[in-house]
């Protein structure tokens, strides 16, 4: 999909200023209020906008340990391992990837004990056949896709 300065300014906005209401976000940008809430549709109709929740911290909600666990899998059982990492709250993303494993998933804990019992539970899973884990230290770089919006947008003025 191709963004244009307009969707690049609505999207920064959005990234910026969460909680304000569409027609302040019209009155910003200088728009209709129709004209934003037919750009917005249709952002989230092509799936640029996914949601429009609150970005939770688990480590403010009492689990700052972060590890990043790979799971190598038997063979013909990546769709049923997948479907079990779904049942463990600890794990709030999943992968498949190529490289060394077969399934990346991002782990929280409130501390490395917690972390070894999440870990044992994977390995316990029918299908798994080892697990790699690497402890996140210190965030270097926060999730972010502004610099990406704001890329795509000087790439559509070019």
């Amino acid at each position: 999909m191709s963004v244009d300065e307009l969707d690049t300014r609505i999207l920064r906005l959005l990234l910026e200023q969460p909680r304000t209401s569409v027609r302040e976000y019209a009155r910003i940008l200088g728009v209709a209020r129709g004209t934003l809430q037919a750009r917005l549709d249709r952002l989230e109709r092509d799936g640029v906008i996914t949601g429009t929740g609150p970005s939770l911290s688990p480590a403010a909600l009492g689990h700052p340990v972060l590890a990043f666990v790979h799971i190598e899998v038997t063979q013909g059982h990546l769709d049923d391992v997948g479907d079990a990492l779904a049942a463990v709250p600890e794990i709030v993303e999943a992968f498949s990837i190529t490289g060394g494993g077969d399934l990346l998933t991002r782990v929280v804990a409130r501390d490395n004990a917690q972390l070894e019992d999440v870990i044992q539970k994977l390995i316990s899973l029918p299908g798994v056949v080892r697990t790699r884990t690497e402890v996140a230290l210190r965030e270097r770089v926060p999730y972010r896709l502004l610099p990406l919006v704001e890329s795509m947008g000087r790439a559509g003025r070019k």
